[in-house]
């Protein structure tokens, strides 16, 4: 029986594409991630939609971690990117 190795990145990747919203405290734990910017850096050259929400306040004023998430792109992005891409 063999043993199928997956990367850090694709760990990431699968717990975001399910649905999960991560903070990069949970990142690191879950995952063994030391950079967390530079992971969702890395998701999104590779073309996902990957958002950082800001933590809300609570009753008592005190903020809440701050969170990633697999997005949609609005077409704005999309149609920039495109032109981007175009004037290279």
């Amino acid at each position: 029986m063999s043993k199928v190795t997956v990367s850090k990145k694709e760990q990431v990747l699968g717990a975001l594409l399910d649905g999960q919203r991560i903070s990069p405290a949970e990142m690191t734990r879950r995952f063994g991630v030391k950079n967390t910017s530079a992971m969702a850096s890395s998701l999104r050259m590779d073309g996902y939609p990957v958002y950082l929400n800001e933590g809300a306040k609570d009753t008592r004023g005190r903020r809440l971690a701050s969170k990633y998430r697999i997005g949609s792109t609005s077409r704005k992005v999309i149609a920039a990117g495109y032109k981007a891409l175009a004037s290279a």
